[in-house]
């Protein structure tokens, strides 16, 4: 027979719902599937009534399983227990190394776009989920997140309650686990606590998304980007020993900051740029200027201004990244 779909009925242990399709179920026979396996402890139909045994057909929802077999998997009754657990294991271990074969290496190819990107991230995330379809749907969402500045990597799902083998795992590899529709266990939120694991509890698939995308986000250095202050004229320069060359200016719009980076001005060509060195006003030495205001202004490094240059000030504003 097949399994039509798997889930964890909370405080009943491991359900799946499954379809006979030769033969008869009944209570006490020793199932396996796919990787899980167990003893059939009780039985109900479709309208949630326990029944002794299920024929060619039929739907039931059994209970015994020691774990959530996946969608899909066929399912036999087999003779004795040990022989059960022995396929099972022996399942486990095919899929494990599988799993480690298919897994993507480091390459040295990798490793050089890695380095040439420089800014390189990876998020690791363990995905639990209360039934099998959720777990996936979810963790080829995450995964559709990727992108060549941040890498989401997905490497362990499961369904069933948050363990402690879960926050070990995190721990270890510096993940967060996303639980969606499923709580850790007593002893697996203690762990997380004392190793600093993030635990995420979703009941909206979307939500998890949105925020995983976030924290992706946030994992982006955050640009630079260039905002002019204000624009200065040149109105006369004077030649100061030990100071070097001071333009007496005129602020022709904005605002002007002692802090602002500036940018001197020749008939539309940039020809220095650098820090402000002075700002005054008459005498004194001031940390802003506004609109129609006179100023001194001199750049630290520039010896060549003249009458009709124009100076731009900007600073520098950080920009948070998005996807």
């Amino acid at each position: 027979g097949s399994i039509i779909e798997s889930s964890l009925d909370k405080g009943r242990g491991y359900v799946a719902t499954v379809l006979v399709s030769n033969g008869t179920l009944k209570m006490g026979d020793i199932v396996l599937a796919g990787t899980s396996y167990g003893k059939v402890k009780a039985m109900f139909n479709e309208r949630n009534q326990r029944i002794k045994q299920a024929g060619p057909s039929e739907p039931a929802l059994i209970l015994g399983l020691n774990g959530a077999p996946a969608a899909g998997d066929t399912f036999h009754v087999i003779e004795t227990e040990q022989e059960a657990r022995e396929i099972a294991n022996k399942r486990e271990q095919l899929q494990r190394e599988q799993g480690l074969r298919t897994q993507k290496m480091l390459t040295l190819d990798e490793v050089g776009r890695r380095l040439a990107l420089g800014d390189f991230h990876e998020l690791n995330v363990i995905v639990k989920g209360d039934v099998d379809g959720s777990v996936e749907a979810l963790s080829d969402s995450l995964i559709k997140l990727s992108t060549d500045q941040v890498q989401v990597n997905v490497i362990h799902k499961g369904v069933g309650q948050i363990s402690e083998s879960d926050v070990s795992l995190a721990a270890a590899s510096d993940a967060i686990i996303v639980g969606f529709q499923v709580r850790p266990s007593g002893a697996a939120a203690k762990l997380a606590e004392q190793e600093g694991v993030d635990i995420r509890k979703y009941s909206v698939i979307y939500d998890a998304i949105e925020e995983v995308k976030s924290a992706m986000e946030g994992m982006l250095a955050p640009t630079l980007k260039e905002q002019v202050t204000a624009t200065i004229e040149v109105r006369e320069v004077f030649n100061i020993t030990k100071v070097g060359l001071v333009a007496g200016a005129m602020v022709r719009s904005g605002k002007v900051k002692r802090s602002d980076k500036a940018r001197l001005i020749r008939d539309g060509i940039v020809i220095f740029t650098g820090a402000i060195n002075a700002l005054k006003r008459f005498k004194d030495d001031v940390k802003e200027v506004g609109t129609n205001f006179e100023c001194g202004i001199s750049l630290t490094g520039c010896n060549d201004i003249k009458v009709d240059d124009v100076i731009e000030s900007y600073e520098e504003v950080e920009v948070k990244q998005t996807l």
